[in-house]
């Protein structure tokens, strides 16, 4: 492991077959000598916050779909938000972005955050795990910007933030999802 990934966005590489990640976003929580944690940002499903889980509805909209974010414990809910206050944040990742500490209650994220997004499972990686896959060409690393995280369009993102990082990469971001079709 040359540095850690924390707080930055891999990007799936055209070259990455795994269905579970094909054209992903993912922002990562967690990389250490361990092993890495993160969460797809551009996954949204069709089942909402307040079917899935309703005791959050105090600090979310009820309406917000929830994210698939990956597929490590699909049936667990992770919460991303962005603190106005970080005494509630058990680990902040991107600024002011992070994860609350398991034993925050809803009234006081309610009280402490500013936005939020759930997601069904995570994305993870054992040791060494993440840094072959670096090494293969999987992903490409970019630098997180709060936006990307709360995307108002994040079946777009993908393109949008290859399309930021310019040269060679803006022209990943606008080859068809086939290229044989092209």
């Amino acid at each position: 492991m040359e540095e850690s990934l924390t707080g930055q966005l891999l990007l799936a590489s055209p070259a990455l077959r795994d269905p579970n990640f094909a054209r992903t976003v993912v922002l990562i929580g967690v990389h250490s000598e361990e092993g890495a944690m993160g969460v797809v940002l551009n996954r949204p499903s069709a089942v909402t916050v307040g079917e899935a889980v309703p005791q959050l509805e105090p600090a979310l909209d009820e309406h917000e779909p929830v994210y698939i974010g990956g597929p490590v414990q699909p049936g667990s809910i992770v919460l991303l938000a962005e603190f106005l206050d970080p005494a509630p944040a058990g680990l902040l990742v991107l600024g002011r972005i992070g994860f609350p500490a398991p034993d925050a209650d809803i009234e006081e994220l309610t009280r402490a955050t500013a936005r939020g997004r759930v997601f069904a499972g995570y994305a993870g990686w054992g040791e060494g795990q993440l840094d072959a896959e670096l090494e293969q060409g999987d992903w490409i690393v970019q630098a997180a910007e709060p936006q990307d995280v709360f995307s108002e369009d994040p079946e777009d993102l993908w393109g949008e933030v290859l399309t930021r990082k310019g040269g060679s990469y803006a022209l990943i971001a606008r080859m068809p999802e086939d290229p044989s079709v092209n």
